[in-house]
């Protein structure tokens, strides 16, 4: 799944590549990814003649505005947008596209089907699901040391599972979690109480250090993720345990172990993490 780096890496793409271009025709061919308004129909009326004036990101989510509309796009599991020249052969699984003005086209491609959009008044977008109860952004000046302990004070879960909670804080999943709990040394069993201020300080710097690496390497490409231009991802050549099993450890040498925490396949070193 696209978590914070990799939607970061796609929204400056995009803006480059589609900034400034106007809708001439939206055609959906999997109604469901459709969420609001329900009916695809008038998504796409809603969107014609509409100009693309900025691609925010909230979390694991696209903002993007075409005045008077902002179009919030979820790529879950496996969703990815690319841009091409309106001749050019529509790759399978692409299920939207957006025809601009000028012959080119936004298209959405989603092998698991799982991505969906919204449609939203201007500023009404954080009002309703799926971001209105997203936690805060790990990236932003107003993150800070303080506003991690007072959320971590309230909370008795295990890191791993917190972590990967979208309302405790927006755009950390799988991967980035590993990550960052490696290079903070906790054990993704260990509980937010049972936290020294020291730990919890090296938590809050490992979680922001590791995900502005990975937005500086444009994402990790461990599955089929590409950019809005079809690049490739580079921070899988950083990673220190996620999908390493086996491996030695870079600090002490010791077998990457995997391990399951939360439901989800965890990668840990058991002598370098506590």
């Amino acid at each position: 799944m696209p978590e914070l780096p990799e939607v970061e890496t796609v929204r400056q793409t995009l803006k480059k590549l589609i900034l400034g271009k106007t809708v001439a025709k939206v055609t959906v061919s999997l109604p469901r990814i459709i969420k609001e308004p329900p009916n695809p129909e008038l998504f796409g009326e809603m969107l014609k003649g509409k100009t693309v004036t900025d691609i925010r990101r909230r979390g694991k989510l696209l903002r993007i505005d075409l005045d008077p509309w902002t179009l919030v796009s979820h790529l879950r599991m496996e969703g990815r947008y690319s841009v091409h020249d309106s001749d050019e052969p529509v790759a399978k699984h692409t299920h939207v596209i957006f025809r601009f003005t000028d012959k080119t086209e936004l298209r959405y491609q989603d092998v698991r089907q799982f991505g969906t959009m919204h449609l939203f008044p201007k500023g009404e977008e954080e009002l309703h699901p799926p971001l209105n109860k997203l936690g805060p952004e790990p990236l932003s000046d107003d993150f800070t040391l303080e506003v991690f302990q007072e959320r971590l004070s309230k909370r008795k879960t295990r890191l791993k599972a917190l972590l990967l909670n979208q309302e405790f804080l927006s755009g950390l999943g799988n991967i980035y979690v590993d990550e960052a709990l490696f290079t903070a040394g906790l054990h993704p069993e260990r509980t937010a109480p049972s936290l020294s201020q020291e730990e919890v300080k090296r938590l809050f710097d490992s979680i922001r250090s590791t995900l502005k690496k990975a937005v500086e390497a444009g994402g990790s490409s461990v599955r089929s993720y590409v950019n809005g231009a079809g690049e490739m991802g580079m921070f899988q050549l950083q990673i220190q345990v996620y999908g390493r099993k086996g491996e030695p450890c870079h600090r002490c040498g010791n077998a990457i172990r995997r391990m399951v925490v939360a439901g989800r396949g965890t990668h840990i070193c058991v002598q370098c993490q506590h």
